[in-house]
């Protein structure tokens, strides 16, 4: 991700007017390290269409004028956005409390024990249900799960023996 918006940055689309009226094939060549380039230049175009449309005073001011929840809620509507990319323009570009749930929390979670099966709205329940609804902790504790994930809560030969929480996994799949 860091490369596309690199990409988009030194081309000059980093403002969502510029890319509603960028033409769809350089933006696919802009976002093209992201994956699914094509399918998210279409909805990223879209997204900023709509968003222009519907909120001429721009993006500062619309996410600093929205609660939350109606932020969220809104974003959710839009084709292509879904929980963990609302919550985290929620969290990261809004900075509002809303914890962002991904891959990571869910693998490490379920592997410690806090739940099986959970939807995102479960997991999303159970993080905001534990900590207080801050930004600051909400962003350092996805960042912490985020490390966690990377460097030791790895999808497969996860390093058990030297993670953080090992003395209390559930799951320590590599066995001391």
């Amino acid at each position: 991700m860091e490369k596309a918006l690199e990409e988009l940055h030194r081309g000059g689309l980093l403002d969502a007017r510029k890319i509603a009226g960028c033409a769809l094939p350089r933006l696919e060549r802009a976002i093209r390290s992201s994956g699914y380039f094509r399918q998210k230049a279409r909805r990223l175009k879209a997204f900023c269409a709509r968003a222009g449309r519907e909120h001429p005073e721009g993006f500062s001011k619309w996410f600093s004028g929205a609660a939350a929840p109606a932020l969220r809620e809104e974003l959710l509507s839009y084709k292509g956005v879904g929980p963990e990319t609302a919550d985290s323009m929620v969290l990261y570009a809004a900075g509002k409390a809303s914890f962002v749930i991904d891959a990571y929390t869910r693998r490490m979670g379920e592997r410690a024990g806090l739940g099986r099966g959970l939807s995102y709205g479960g997991w999303k329940a159970l993080f905001e249900g534990a900590l207080e609804p801050d930004v600051k902790v909400y962003n350092e504790y996805h960042a912490l799960l985020v490390r966690l994930g990377k460097d030791f809560c790895k999808k497969t030969r996860p390093l058990c023996g030297s993670c953080p929480l090992n003395k209390v996994c559930a799951k320590r799949i590599n066995k001391l």
